[in-house]
């Protein structure tokens, strides 16, 4: 991960917070952390039970150790970047 935020920086990164076969939510706020995106947006959870997750939980990590802007999508809902 922080080879990625080193190399490409991106501006936004979407990563899994679902815990079963993905990062969980701590994992994912650490992720977000080595890359340094602007905002970072939740995925990959609470779409069957293995994979249930409070994605506030996980913008509430992000915020102790990192900058980035947290968007949490509601099914279906997309945004501009």
């Amino acid at each position: 991960m922080k080879l990625i935020g080193e190399l490409y920086k991106p501006d936004v990164a979407l990563l899994p917070i679902g815990g079963f076969y993905t990062m969980d939510p701590r994992q994912a706020a650490l992720a977000t952390s080595l890359i340094k995106p602007k905002v970072v947006v939740p995925m990959h959870y609470n779409t069957w039970p293995a994979i249930e997750q409070d994605p506030k939980e996980f913008e509430k990590l992000v915020k102790k150790s990192s900058k980035a802007k947290v968007v949490v999508l509601k099914p279906g809902e997309s945004m501009e970047v």
